[in-house]
């Protein structure tokens, strides 16, 4: 039941005309994928996480990304993997449950409708989890979603 409250499509971001990246989120993290170029080699590959910073690249070369993060992020839980020629980073939120419009300060922003969209499934992910017996994958918000983190009491880390 969970399953189809997961993000069901990735955002991706395209600068220049080039997709930089893809990304989703849960109410607990932030996933970046980055397709790898070709023909090098995967320990040249770097990624360093900071709390609001992140830099991306392949080692003697100017980073691919070198940016601000949109929100905070737990540094000791988040990380990256290559894996079939993407780059797989993982920000775990330091604020669970809030709805990032992007991973990345000023770019690449989902428009109003989208970043709607994001907090009602998050906020029907939060009523999932906390209520693993019932099936919200169906549920309707009518009006304005409430912000997953404050709702009710805000989320629960039992």
């Amino acid at each position: 039941m969970a399953e189809k409250l997961a993000p069901d499509k990735r955002h991706s971001f395209i600068h220049g005309g080039q997709k930089v990246f893809e990304w989703d989120q849960t109410l607990d993290e932030v996933n970046i994928y980055i397709t790898l170029p070709p023909n090098v080699p995967t320990k040249l590959f770097f990624c360093k996480i900071q709390a609001k910073h992140i830099e991306v690249g392949i080692k003697g070369n100017p980073p691919y990304l070198n940016h601000d993060l949109t929100c905070p992020v737990k540094t000791d839980s988040s990380f990256w993997t290559l894996e079939d020629d993407i780059m797989h980073i993982t920000l775990q939120k330091r604020d669970i449950g809030q709805t990032w419009a992007s991973p990345i300060l000023g770019q690449g922003h989902l428009d109003p409708v989208t970043t709607d969209l994001e907090q009602k499934r998050l906020m029907l992910q939060r009523f999932q989890e906390e209520n693993p017996g019932f099936d919200f994958s169906q549920a309707q918000f009518s009006g304005n979603c409430p912000d997953p983190r404050t709702f009710m009491g805000g989320i629960r880390n039992d």
